[in-house]
């Protein structure tokens, strides 16, 4: 009922007799078949997804934004609003020219024919306005009334048409006539029309398709009530407009004097047109006439049996229709709000009484319609709103076919007589139609949809309602991945795709950073998370945790992923982690740790795991990296206390408080250091330049050490920049170190010495049993024959640990290759201690070690 009263408005009665003398019978068919092919798509597309699922008020905007998104949901629900409330306008100034025009003919008008129109249209608004408001119930009914005044017209017209009288024919009208029917067949476009002009000035009349839609809420069973409604009243519509056009066409000549006086009396010889040949006489209309399909716009009301009952056709069409859109434009509007997309209209979310009507819409509704109707021209206001209605048409097209498009398992829609492409022509048809009606109205809406939906994509409205934009991006992202699956690795490809050991995500935000400086938009960062402890109360933590960190990580802007575990100690959690993290070819290849602070003063079991989880790294073919800062990583135990708090922290605690944050602000002009002292395959030389590589460290520059003998430095230095330079690496200085090997300073020694003295075995002061027992029960135990065996190395450690503090003490950070111990060939004390020994008191340390697998390339 609702769509059929808002299809057929005041092109019915006003325009569709002229556009048939425009057009012909054949072109006016055409235009017409046209409108119903955009419609019938939409209808089509409007009931699949109208029946996919329960539709709430709201109308064209529920049912995109639940399809598409709030991007697109939110942009079109603005622009349907404020098309439908400017729809109020145009109905209503069509209502108010119709009652200026009787006026005239009784020559009663009040002021001038523009101002007329503004009194009439705001006093019959306010009316509306009271109908609306006063609730659904009697808006319904008013509709009923109003359809059946409809029809009663219709009628009316069709019977007219069947009663010639006298008295009509100099107005043109002789009743069905084949030479009549022969001769407004063909177009004949006058005044500058074409047939895309004449085509704009209809389409308005079939953009009533979404009545129904729009009140969607106050539908008791909109899941069948759309799909039927919608399209039998297309059909309906349609074959009326046909009908009539084809009757026009064939009783009404294009051109009539009004005059009775032009009867022929004699018979003429050379009669090429109709009213020639049926003895009227009206070549006198070159000049023009009042008369006729061409320039009367009241031609059905002549046909008629009874006139006026075809101005009140005319009064109701507009009427009904004006009704439809006061009502429709608030609903879909506290729709819209209370989605709360845009966060400035929440007050008009607010509903009164018990259908929850929305006052504050109407209040609003009303004033736009005001402000339009003050325009007081037809012509001004229909073109904007053909282009936001099909706008809006388009946006429901293309989500049926995006949604088909996506086989998100949830599109599921119970009326099946869809498909994806015929929709997907539907929506570019829409948007042909926008630039054949009038190309700046559309340009203009296309700019205002984009600008919306680049707005509530950057607000990023806090909503889920499983759209079809989700289930396209994990799509892509799934074929994607397949596809990558089956692409061999390549050197010149390599990423360094990190899995970052960091417990909760939060506890060491200094690990983080770092990482994701040379992750971020490159490679893969995923956190491990080990949960050790009971099962039951493990496998709970891991569900909460899993949703709470990876928001946490997208809140701070970071692309990484969250992975926890569960096991038995951090090495098997590390094992699982490396083993199993990650995804076809997005799988982590280097392992992060922090470095283990304090390991002199805790159980030495942890220290034996935590080396053996660099072990396992290398056997699962992995590269290593440990990063160290001086103030240590971990700031979990004072996560609890802001700045603010009243207790102020120890110095040692506002320290790493600064430290955890120094990898998020921007570098100022300073050094990267690579001490590049053995061949890992260029992970090493790999890290600092992708960190150069982002904004906050652009500034930093490059150093590069490396290893020498004291009389061939030069000769070092100039192969060492060859290479680089074949890498193509910036570096803005090359030291070649001949005194690397030189015997570390004494004090330091003995400071080593002590160090791993509460971890010697002394096994040449004790029994051979005793010892051997010892070292099976305590094995990173340091045997005395294993540190004679290290000596050079250990030395080594301790004399880098000179040149760094010589050379490096001002760096950034320093990136620097890790020494390797063999396994079991050297206690974890030992290792740990050379670790100690090499990184201490220095600034940032990435301590830095390939997989011996190349990741630099010359080509």
């Amino acid at each position: 009922v609702r769509c059929m009263l808002n299809i057929w408005g005041v092109m019915l009665f006003i325009r569709l007799s002229w556009i048939v003398g425009q057009a012909g019978i054949g072109l006016s068919v055409l235009v017409i078949g046209m409108a119903t092919v955009v419609t019938t798509i939409t209808g089509l597309s409007t009931s699949a997804i109208a029946t996919n699922g329960f539709v709430r008020g709201g109308g064209a905007y529920y049912l995109i934004s639940r399809s598409l998104g709030p991007e697109f949901g939110g942009a079109i629900g603005l622009i349907f609003a404020f098309a439908n409330a400017v729809a109020v306008a145009m109905y209503v100034v069509g209502f108010a020219e119709t009652v200026v025009e009787l006026l005239k003919e009784n020559g009663t008008l009040m002021i001038d024919e523009m101002n007329d129109i503004r009194i009439i249209g705001a006093i019959t608004v306010v009316v509306l306005l009271g109908i609306s408001v006063a609730g659904m119930e009697w808006e319904a009914k008013a509709q009923i009334v109003l359809l059946v005044i409809l029809i009663l017209a219709i009628g009316d017209f069709v019977i007219g048409t069947f009663i010639p009288l006298d008295s009509k024919k100099p107005k043109g009208f002789f009743g069905y006539k084949a030479e009549i029917f022969m001769e407004n067949f063909g177009p004949d476009f006058r005044d500058e029309e074409t047939f895309f002009s004449v085509f704009a000035i209809f389409f308005p009349a079939a953009t009533g398709i979404l009545a129904g839609a729009n009140i969607s809420g106050d539908l008791a069973d909109p899941q069948s009530a759309i799909p039927r409604g919608t399209l039998l009243a297309i059909l309906i519509t349609t074959l009326v407009y046909v009908g009539i056009a084809v009757s026009v066409g064939s009783c009404v000549v294009r051109d009539a004097t009004g005059n009775v006086n032009n009867t022929i009396v004699t018979e003429l010889t050379n009669c090429t047109t109709a009213a020639c040949k049926l003895n009227y006489d009206f070549s006198s209309c070159q000049t023009g006439c009042h008369y006729g399909l061409m320039n009367n716009f009241q031609v059905m009301s002549m046909v008629s049996g009874f006139a006026p009952l075809i101005t009140a056709g005319i009064f109701s069409a507009t009427l009904s229709s004006a009704l439809a859109s006061l009502v429709s434009a608030p609903k879909i509007f506290q729709a819209l709000c209370k989605d709360n997309i845009y966060p400035g209209f929440q007050m008009f979310a607010r509903g009164y009484g018990k259908n929850n009507e929305p006052l504050r819409g109407y209040l609003l509704t009303f004033l736009i319609a005001l402000g339009f109707i003050l325009i007081a021209e037809l012509n001004v206001i229909a073109p904007i709103i053909s282009n936001f209605f099909l706008a809006s048409y388009a946006l429901i097209n293309f989500s049926v076919f995006h949604a088909s498009l996506a086989k998100s398992p949830g599109w599921r829609p119970a009326f099946k007589y869809y498909n994806m492409w015929i929709s997907l022509v539907g929506a570019i048809l829409c948007c042909i139609v926008m630039f054949v009606i009038n190309w700046w109205a559309a340009l203009l809406t296309y700019v205002i949809v984009l600008g919306l939906y680049i707005y509530v994509t950057y607000k990023k409205p806090d909503v889920n309602w499983g759209s079809s934009t989700q289930a396209l991006t994990y799509l892509n992202a799934l074929q994607h991945s397949i596809r990558l699956s089956g692409v061999e690795d390549h050197v010149k490809n390599f990423r360094p795709q990190c899995l970052i050991m960091t417990g909760a995500p939060n506890a060491r935000p200094a690990l983080l950073h770092l990482v994701h400086a040379f992750t971020k938009n490159v490679g893969l960062m995923i956190c491990g998370h080990v949960h050790m402890g009971p099962r039951r109360q493990a496998i709970k933590e891991l569900s909460t945790d899993l949703a709470k960190y990876q928001r946490w990580l997208i809140k701070n802007k970071m692309k990484a992923f969250y992975a926890p575990v569960h096991a038995e100690d951090l090495r098997d959690g590390g094992q699982y982690l490396m083993q199993a993290a990650g995804l076809g070819r997005m799988r982590p290849n280097t392992l992060v740790v922090g470095f283990k602070k304090n390991w002199n003063q805790g159980d030495m079991r942890d220290v034996e795991t935590y080396i053996n989880l660099f072990h396992d790294a290398f056997d699962i073919q992995y590269g290593v990296v440990v990063i160290r800062l001086k103030e240590g990583l971990d700031i979990s135990h004072l996560q609890g206390q802001d700045s603010k708090s009243p207790s102020p922290l120890n110095l040692a605690d506002q320290r790493l408080l600064d430290a955890s944050t120094q990898f998020q602000k921007k570098q100022g002009k300073s050094n990267i250091d690579v001490w590049w002292l053995f061949d890992d395959g260029g992970l090493t030389l790999l890290i600092p330049y992708l960190i150069t590589t982002k904004k906050k460290w652009k500034d930093c520059k490059i150093r590069v050490f490396i290893g020498g003998k004291i009389n061939r430095i030069d000769h070092d230095r100039r192969a060492m920049a060859t290479l680089l330079s074949k890498f193509r690496i910036d570096f803005s200085d090359i030291m070649v170190l001949g005194d690397i090997n030189t015997k570390p300073k004494k004090e330091n020694i003995a400071a080593f010495e002590e160090m791993i003295e509460p971890f010697r075995l002394h096994e040449d002061d004790k029994e051979q049993e005793v010892a051997d027992k010892l070292k099976e029960d305590e094995p990173w135990r340091i045997t005395d024959n294993e540190l004679e065996l290290y000596k050079t190395k250990t030395y080594r450690q301790i004399r880098l640990n000179e040149l760094l503090k010589e050379h490096s003490n001002m760096a950034n950070i320093i990136v620097m290759s890790l020494p390797v111990a063999r396994k079991g060939a050297v206690s974890s004390a030992l290792y740990m201690a050379w670790l100690e020994a090499l990184s201490k008191d220095l600034p940032p340390v990435l301590l830095v070690r390939g997989n011996h697998q190349s990741v630099l390339t010359f080509y």
